[in-house]
This record gives structure tokens, C-alpha cells and sequence, in this order.
């Protein structure tokens, strides 16, 4: 007779084992020693994020204005993500129309916090929170990004892996616990991207799931939903705008994002097994926020927006799902789809973003066809957070 195998013995060693091979792997990619930087930008990427003319780059750097480049073979001109700062700031100065080149906040603008959701794993929700948040910080704007999916994919594409570099915390958690929280800047870390701080996220987030039924019934007065957007008051005046990845469920976590958010973001895989899903998770998400909302917590948004994601233009039946999305949520869908593309799911091969490649490590129309699709719906988006300041957007 086979002997029995106990279930939590053998997931431990699975989950050991890949966690040593991953450990490995980044240490490949990345040695210990080595502090992860983001690549430097050619001239011409630099003149499409200032919207100026590469020439006039070229002019300001012969009259010794702003940040000097590296210049490489063949006479191209490459600058550093800090350098792109400092041209902001220096042009921003002679602008004929304030925020011309330093988008974010203004006196009076309150801080846009987007919690991206989704009920369904696979639906790129992750993806489209790290490159929103990496091409605000490239276009300009303060930003915070936070981890709140156990998983910590987000964490994981940029650089931080949780079992590893979080042992003694460092996640949301610390800060939105009901005992002894600490202030939410001990858990903020400095990333490689100019303008992006991150907050992690490991498992640890799943203590919040336990912690809350009990906060609950002891009623301490401490509402769980409140929490994070009363951490998130102590920074408020350091960031333009705050993109929370949420957990594929819809515990206490995503409910309390979703109290703190301004905005929110549903991605969505345009397959109708994806599609129902969404649905059952609407609905739940109503009921659940009514009862939120009773309860006296504020429930009205600058805008909510269906984004679709991995998307084949070639595909007839994705082709009639986003046709009837369109017809039933009209203008609460994005005109623009992220694309599915290898050139994405090669980048997060080793961990990074389509920001963050060189575009020769591809084929060109490749890059360029899934850069065009995330430049434009990361476009959308920030429009609407323009407009929600009161200025030209998309409504």
C-alpha cells in the first residue's frame, strides 16, 4: 500500500525549493552587490516624454543648458531618468502654461489614488498597475505605488522578493494594523525610477483578513475601511497620486482601497468565462460598498474606467466582447486596449517593464506596436486625472 503524503510537508518543500531557485535567479540578473538601475532613454524617447523636439534638446545641450548626456556611438545622445527631471524643472519655468512639463498637484488639487481591481488572476491587473505608475513617474508626477496583493507581483517587478527582503515587514500592514501601527513612511522605499517610491507587499497582508473579523466584533471603533486612506493622509501632500494593485479578492483589503480611492480601474480579459466573472465580482463589489457606505464611509469617485487587457485584434469572439462592453458601459470603458504581446511577457521575464528594456532587445515593430497600445491607454488615464484637478481632460 503507497503511503500518504502529508499535504502541508510536501507544499512547504515545493514552495522552498522554487523560493531558493528564485533567489538564484535574481542574483543572476541582479548580484547582491549590485544597487538595480533603469536604463538611460535616447534623445528622441526624452523629446516624446517632454513633448519637445529633439533638436531643441539638442540646441539647450550645445548652449550648455540643463543636464549634459551621454553621448554614445554614433553621436546618440542618452539620458539619465534624473536628467529628464531636471529638464522638467528647468523648462518648466519658461512655460507659457503652468504644468506644461510638471504635471501633478497644484494648490487645492487633492491626491488622485487609483486602486486597480480585479476579482479574476490573469487579467493583467498587475501589469497595468506597474506601467501606469512608471509612465506617470516618467511623464512627471509624484507617485506611490502600493503592493497590496499578497503575491507581490508588484513588488517582484521592481526588484523587491518578499521572502527575502521583507522578513521583518516593511508591508501596508505595518501601517493599517489595529495594534501599535507605525507611521506609513517607515514602510515607503525609494525605487530606481525618478519620482516612484514603493510600498511592498508578502503575505503579511493576509494578517489584515484575520485581524478585521475581530476588530469587528470587539467594536473598537477603529472601521477597517478607514485605515488606509488614513495612512495614507500622513503623506498626502508628498505625491501627485498613489496606485494601489489589489488582491484578487474581495476581502477587508480591496474594500478599504476602495474607500480611499478616488478612482478605480477594473481591468478586464475580453473572454466570456473572464467576462462572467467580472460580473459576479460587480455585484458583489455593490453589494459589499452599500454596506460600506452605510456605515458612513464616502463612496463617490472622479471616475471609474474598464481597461482591456491582453488583447488580440485577430480574435473575432474578444472582438464582440469588447464591442458589447462598449455597448453596455459606453464611456466607462477606455478607448484604448493594452495589447497582448510578447514583448510584455518577455520583459516580466526578468522582472521588468516594457519601461524598462531596451527596445533592441526586440524585435522593433513588436516594441513599438505594445508601446504605442500602453503609452495610449496610460494617455487616457492621465487625462482623466487632469481633468478630475479641473483641467483639459477626457470628460
Amino acid at each position: 500500500m503507497q503511503a500518504k503524503t502529508r499535504i502541508d510537508k510536501l507544499v512547504g518543500e515545493h514552495a522552498r525549493a522554487l523560493s531558493g531557485r528564485l533567489q538564484a535567479h535574481r542574483a543572476q540578473l541582479f548580484p547582491p552587490d549590485a544597487r538595480r538601475q533603469l536604463r538611460k532613454f535616447t534623445s528622441g524617447e526624452v523629446a516624446d516624454l517632454l513633448g519637445v523636439k529633439d533638436a531643441y534638446l539638442r540646441k539647450l545641450d550645445l548652449e550648455g543648458k540643463g543636464p549634459s548626456p551621454e553621448t554614445r556611438a554614433g553621436g546618440r545622445r542618452y539620458y539619465s531618468p534624473d536628467d529628464i527631471q531636471a529638464l522638467r524643472v528647468m523648462l518648466e519655468k519658461g512655460a507659457k502654461t503652468p504644468g506644461t512639463y510638471l504635471p501633478g498637484r497644484r494648490e487645492g488639487d487633492h491626491l488622485q489614488v487609483i486602486t486597480v481591481i480585479n476579482f479574476k488572476g490573469g487579467s493583467g491587473k498587475t501589469t497595468t498597475a506597474a506601467h501606469l505608475a512608471q509612465k506617470l513617474a516618467l511623464d512627471g508626477y509624484r507617485v506611490l505605488a502600493i503592493d497590496l496583493d499578497p503575491q507581490a507581483s508588484l513588488s517582484a517587478l521592481h526588484g523587491v522578493q518578499p521572502e527575502f527582503d521583507l522578513e521583518d515587514g516593511g508591508t501596508l500592514y505595518d501601517a493599517i494594523r489595529y495594534e501599535e501601527p507605525v507611521p506609513i513612511r517607515e514602510v515607503i522605499q525609494k525605487t530606481y525610477f525618478t519620482n516612484l517610491d514603493l510600498i511592498p507587499g508578502n503575505l503579511e497582508l493576509m494578517e489584515f483578513e484575520h485581524d478585521t473579523p475581530r476588530a469587528i466584533i470587539e467594536r473598537s471603533g477603529k472601521f477597517f475601511f478607514t485605515r488606509i486612506g488614513d495612512a495614507l493622509a500622513e503623506v498626502e501632500a508628498d505625491y501627485d497620486v498613489v496606485v494601489i494593485d489589489c488582491p484578487p479578492q474581495l476581502g477587508f483589503l480591496t474594500m478599504s482601497a476602495l474607500s480611499a480611492a478616488t478612482s478605480i480601474l477594473v481591468t478586464v480579459h475580453p473572454q466570456m468565462l473572464d467576462v462572467m466573472s467580472m460580473c459576479q465580482f460587480l455585484l458583489m463589489t455593490s453589494d459589499l460598498l452599500g454596506v460600506v457606505a452605510d456605515a458612513g464611509a464616502d463612496m463617490n469617485y472622479d471616475w471609474m474606467r474598464y481597461v482591456v487587457t491582453r488583447y488580440e485584434p485577430g480574435d473575432g469572439p474578444q472582438n464582440q466582447m469588447v464591442s458589447f462592453m462598449r455597448s453596455l458601459f459606453g464611456d466607462h470603458v477606455l478607448n484604448h486596449p493594452v495589447l497582448k504581446s510578447t514583448a510584455i511577457s518577455d520583459a516580466g521575464i526578468t522582472k521588468q517593464t516594457l519601461y524598462e528594456v531596451e527596445k533592441a532587445s526586440f524585435n522593433r515593430t513588436t516594441y513599438e506596436r505594445a508601446m504605442e497600445s500602453l503609452n495610449a491607454v496610460n494617455g487616457e488615464i492621465e487625462a482623466l486625472i487632469q481633468s478630475s484637478w479641473g483641467r483639459k481632460g477626457a470628460e
